[in-house]
């Protein structure tokens, strides 16, 4: 029951201006909502991550496009996006302060429920799901990286994660290759975080996104792993969120 109010939410982080996109679920619900940030691709927030943003909402959650690009840097959605990716990339201390500068931002909606936030990330939004997680911020209950980066931050010793993660996995990405799944449940492991690992067989790279069509590349869409991951996040954010 997505309700098409989505508008755009600006905030700020040292000085610099962010536009997120924010959706809330029917007001027959009432209240205040579970919160769910949508992190972003490569691309940026972009008609896509609305979409995403629309579905999520439609689950009953209010539902917040964070933006850790910057008011007005958005790139095409099939282009090549590097120059606005790997800056963030390689200086993890600024994604994690952008990531919380988005959860704050998400937290002062009057619709928001602070202590149930829960997140969800899209290729390098999935990397930003799992550094959310490693923040160890309060209120977060639980991530969802979908065809994500796995790359640790390396930025000191990591505090015992809180909140739990669920990976779903192409199992052909070349982005994540098996060693780094090892490596991924090490990391959580010894965070002693709750987590866990859905792999869909023959998918690739951005298998949620309909418009991936370069499997030359290891980056294809794959209806049968989008479907599955889409109903793995929903019994993921209802189990998280339950009973509280």
């Amino acid at each position: 029951m997505s309700t098409g109010n989505g508008r755009i939410f600006e905030y700020s982080d040292g000085g610099e201006l962010f536009e997120g996109y924010v959706v809330e679920p029917d007001v027959s619900l009432g209240g205040q909502r579970p919160c769910v940030l949508v992190l972003h691709d490569w691309s940026g927030v972009n008609s896509g991550m609305h979409e995403v943003a629309e579905r999520v909402a439609g689950l009953g959650y209010v539902a917040f496009a964070a933006d850790v690009y910057g008011k007005g840097r958005r790139g095409g959605e099939t282009d090549d996006n590097s120059s606005l990716m790997n800056p963030l990339v390689g200086d993890r201390a600024l994604l994690r302060r952008r990531l919380l500068a988005s959860l704050r931002a998400a937290c002062q909606h009057p619709r928001v429920d602070g202590d149930r936030i829960g997140a969800v990330g899209y290729c390098f939004g999935g990397l930003c799901a799992l550094d959310l997680a490693r923040a160890v911020p309060a209120g977060l209950r639980g991530v969802v990286s979908v065809h994500g980066v796995l790359a640790p931050p390396q930025l000191g010793p990591q505090a015992d994660i809180k909140a739990s993660i669920l990976l779903l996995h192409g199992w052909e990405d070349p982005f994540a290759p098996p060693a780094h799944i090892e490596a991924f449940a090490r990391e959580f492991t010894d965070a002693k975080a709750d987590w866990q690992v859905h792999a869909y067989g023959h998918a690739m790279h951005a298998f949620s996104f309909e418009r991936a069509a370069k499997p030359e590349q290891g980056i294809a869409y794959d209806a049968a792993a989008a479907r599955r991951s889409w109903q793995a996040m929903q019994d993921f954010f209802g189990e998280i969120f339950a009973g509280s």
